[in-house]
């Protein structure tokens, strides 16, 4: 590990680090616009210049590998002269747009131009104009404003795995551009906004709505898919404004995905603001008092086995568990969390987990994807896999429907045919996770949501088994600690169901899945069914059950409701949830319910009141005690947890039918997304032309 000495002081640092990271490891703060910490080096801006003994002329520190006895000067007076020549030349062309710019209070070039440039400039020509450029719905362009650090192209490139976005041109005529102007076609595409040192991009739907210190800013987490990416939410007054990154190593790192940030204008459109009861085939509003009074009455007159309820993909732990106390209460078995059939269960915990972790993924050197296509069921955990494949050494394989998934993979086949024989060591690719270190199994929503999945889950198990992805922690020859490796992984795309599985909101003794609840209800055997914000099934097939829906969007489970109890967003109410990787994580109120709308666990507890079978807390703190007390998975918060592993899953013979994608449209998969604008005009964009539709049929 090489020593050097920066402003008198000695650091030691790893081989392969740069000048500027030993500079910030000894204290001293260095500028930057082109260099980051996660995209390749290019050295374009030259505002990291340092001053090293025995070099005849700065040094670009983010380029200079550090050497063991350099000898580094960050506050020199020929330092300082190189920074205030470097931020001149940056301003030549930049236009005097602070007072209009987006980017104004939160801008690099804006912070760095105050600490370390000067307060005039030798130039008086005119300055150079760049035509704005098309990058979509999501990025605005003010070229003029470019400053060339190509941050956005090294994303696009290297981390989003998309080739759109280039630099063409040299010299004055050099400009950043997606080259036929056309939109860049990635789920990650919004984080170059985040990037960007100046405000050449900026966000378009976001544009000249607010300033940043006009926000009032709130750290949560995000529930459209099941990653759980940790998030920033910007509110002002009532309303969310913006979603933003928030950094966290093993989750996201500091990326997040295009419907995350995006979705959140979907929050205000479609809301459920109060109570609803159908009168003569139509909802008619109703005060608080009437609707619960009508649901208990409902709920009482019938026997348990005569009621159901479904939890949907975004409900939180808390008004999961004040629903399955509920339905406990009421003697009903019928209670599911998995929406779309996923035949999992709760026999073992390392059966229904992303075991490896998220940024495990970092460590494997193969993996067998099975019914998935992560670019679009979690897009940022396919970053992960981009990045490792970049590193080289691994090999990749996919069973299911062939996607491009921004890395190469072998195609193995379709479905459960090439899956046996994989488990059965009949297929090269179970060679492959022999040989490895450290293999692996993603297992998607796409494999084990249909009638065989039980059995496909089983052969999953037998491949984890059989290929030495199970490997318990250890010493080598010279005593270092060899960690545990569990390389079986379930890539989950709702943010309830590891929660709901946590908590057992599954089926109880002769009770019924999904699948028996639509059964059930259309032949008349169950008579009530409660949705919690479920609307990811086939209303239809309810037949004349009565339908209790509390949510908090006017969507297919509201459409078909007979009472609705509104509900708060995910922004709306303090929470916990579980992410695919069974992390339980917190997220926290950013604004309030619309009108009359409550949050779930509260307008549970009330309706418990109402049934004459109180639930047994009266707040949110001695829920969470009641919690804990039942089930310690839900103490810690923000670990990943290490599951025993155990058996599971159905043996039994697999279809013939390959595997299908779980996520037909990335940019609509639940309630707030589908009533997103912006959702609406990346479907425009990016997948109705794919499909060869117009978006006009009906």
């Amino acid at each position: 590990m090489p020593k050097l000495t920066v402003n008198g002081v000695e650091v030691e640092v790893p081989a392969g680090a740069s000048v500027l990271q030993a500079c910030e490891k000894a204290g001293a703060e260095i500028p930057r616009f082109c260099y980051h910490e996660r995209l390749s080096i290019a050295g374009n801006c030259r505002m990291c210049l340092v001053e090293m003994e025995r070099s005849p002329k700065p040094v670009a520190s983010c380029a200079m590998p550090a050497g063991d006895g350099m000898v580094i000067r960050t506050d020199s007076e020929l330092v300082k002269k190189a920074r205030e020549g470097v931020m001149e030349f940056l301003l030549i062309n930049h236009p005097l747009d602070c007072p209009i710019c987006d980017q104004g209070g939160e801008c690099d070039l804006q912070d760095q131009a105050m600490a370390f440039g000067q307060d005039c400039s030798r130039f008086d020509e005119n300055k150079r104009a760049v035509e704005d450029k098309y990058m979509g719905p999501l990025v605005k362009t003010i070229m003029t404003r470019c400053i060339h650090c190509t941050r956005c192209v090294r994303f696009s490139t290297e981390v989003a795995g998309v080739t759109d976005m280039g630099l063409l041109g040299r010299g004055e005529n050099a400009e950043i551009t997606t080259y036929l102007e056309k939109a860049i076609d990635s789920e990650m595409s919004a984080n170059v906004i985040d990037l960007c040192p100046v405000g050449a991009l900026t966000s378009k739907p976001y544009a000249f709505v607010a300033r940043p210190w006009e926000l009032r800013k709130t750290e949560s987490v995000d529930v459209m898919d099941a990653v759980g990416s940790n998030i920033r939410v910007d509110a002002r007054g009532g309303e969310v404004l913006r979603v933003l990154p928030r950094l966290h190593e093993d989750v996201n790192e500091e990326w997040i995905s295009d419907k995350t940030r995006y979705a959140c204008d979907g929050l205000k459109r479609q809301r459920l603001d109060r109570p609803y009861i159908r009168k003569d085939g139509k909802l008619q509003p109703a005060s608080w008092e009437e609707a619960l009074t009508t649901v208990a009455a409902k709920l009482k007159g019938l026997k348990g086995g005569e009621i159901a309820a479904i939890a949907g993909d975004t409900a939180d732990v808390e008004s999961m568990y004040a629903l399955k106390g509920i339905m406990t209460a009421l003697g009903s078995p019928n209670l599911d969390c998995r929406q779309d059939g996923a035949k999992l269960d709760a026999t073992s915990r390392a059966g229904y987990l992303f075991n490896s972790t998220i940024a495990g993924i970092e460590d494997a050197d193969a993996i067998l994807i099975v019914g998935a296509n992560p670019r679009w069921d979690a897009a940022v955990l396919n970053t992960r896999i981009r990045k490792r494949w970049l590193a080289g050494g691994l090999k990749v394989g996919l069973i299911g429907a062939p996607v491009d998934l921004t890395y190469e993979y072998d195609h193995l086949g379709a479905g459960p045919q090439t899956l046996g024989e994989v488990a059965d060591g009949k297929h090269a690719f179970a060679s492959v996770l022999k040989d490895a270190e450290r293999p692996m199994i993603i297992l998607g929503m796409g494999a084990l949501a249909r009638d065989d999945g039980g059995a496909v889950l089983a052969t999953a198990r037998k491949i984890a088994e059989s290929t030495g992805m199970l490997v318990s922690a250890s010493k080598d020859e010279d005593g270092n600690e060899i960690p545990a490796w569990n390389g079986f992984n379930i890539l989950h795309t709702a943010a309830a169901r590891v929660g709901g599985l946590d908590l057992g909101f599954l089926p109880g003794e002769g009770g019924a899945d999904v699948a028996g609840i639509l059964e059930g209800a259309s032949k008349g055997a169950i008579k009530a069914v409660y949705l919690l914000g479920a609307d990811e099934i086939d209303t239809q097939r309810f037949g004349d059950a009565f339908v209790i829906y509390q949510g908090h969007h006017g969507d297919r489970g509201a459409h078909r409701a007979d009472v609705i109890l509104p509900g708060a967003a995910y922004t709306e109410k303090d929470a916990l949830y579980v992410n695919t990787e069974g992390r339980v994580q917190l997220g926290l109120r950013a604004a309030f319910p619309p009108g009359e709308a409550r949050e779930d666990w509260a307008i549970l507890r009330a309706l418990s009141a109402h049934i004459g079978n109180p639930l047994p807390f009266d707040s949110l703190e001695q829920l969470r005690a009641k919690l804990r007390a039942e089930n310690e998975i839900f103490t810690e918060i923000d670990v990943a947890p290490v599951a025993e592993w155990g058996p599971f899953g159905t043996e039994g013979a697999m279809g013939e039918t390959g595997f299908g994608i779980t996520v037909e449209n990335f940019y609509m998969t639940d309630p707030i997304s589908r009533a997103s604008k912006t959702m609406a005009e990346c479907t425009e964009v990016f997948v109705l032309p794919k499909q060869g539709r117009t978006g006009t049929e009906g």
